[in-house]
């Protein structure tokens, strides 16, 4: 993926981030969240309920947790550019992708409430796990072929070379 793709993998994740925390601090705190978005309020009672938690600890929590591996992730890309890193980034994302629609489905059939924080994350989860699908894969050999038309069709090499003969 082109250095671009990178860097949005990497704000995306900072905005997963900060989502998560804010979640995290509230379930936490015990206050309620804001969620004043056209009359919404579902946000407190999807947070109220029993689904809010996994193995005692607050799905904010785990938030926080996958947002800044997807962040450390991205940020490693940025300056190792590694086959393996590319792939542990692309599986850390599906597994966010596949969580998130077990959320959203929980949200909708069993709680009945929508949320939109947890909205914005999954949404945040599927374009991270779009972006990492799109990583270019690396070349065996690590350096790129060069174009079609920069050989000459008939030696194979670059074009405006010479070749010399083989010396006696």
């Amino acid at each position: 993926m082109k250095r671009a793709g990178v860097v949005l993998i990497l704000l995306l994740a900072f905005a997963g981030l900060a989502n998560s925390t804010y979640l995290a601090q509230h379930e936490k705190d015990g206050t309620p969240l804001i969620c004043n978005v056209q009359n919404l309020s579902g946000c407190n009672i999807v947070a109220a309920s029993q689904y809010s938690r996994l193995f005692g600890i607050s799905l904010g929590e785990y938030g926080v947790l996958f947002y800044g591996i997807l962040f450390v992730l991205a940020a490693l890309e940025l300056v190792l550019v590694d086959r393996l890193l590319r792939r542990i980034l692309q599986g850390v994302s599906l597994v966010g992708v596949i969580a998130s629609l077990y959320f959203t489905a929980l949200q909708l059939f069993i709680i009945g409430a929508f949320c939109i924080y947890c909205t914005a994350s999954a949404i945040i989860t599927l374009l991270i796990f779009i972006f990492a699908s799109f990583i270019e894969p690396l070349r065996k050999n690590n350096k790129k072929n060069p174009p079609a038309s920069a050989t000459s069709p008939a030696s194979g090499l670059p074009k405006g070379s010479i070749r010399m003969p083989p010396t006696p």
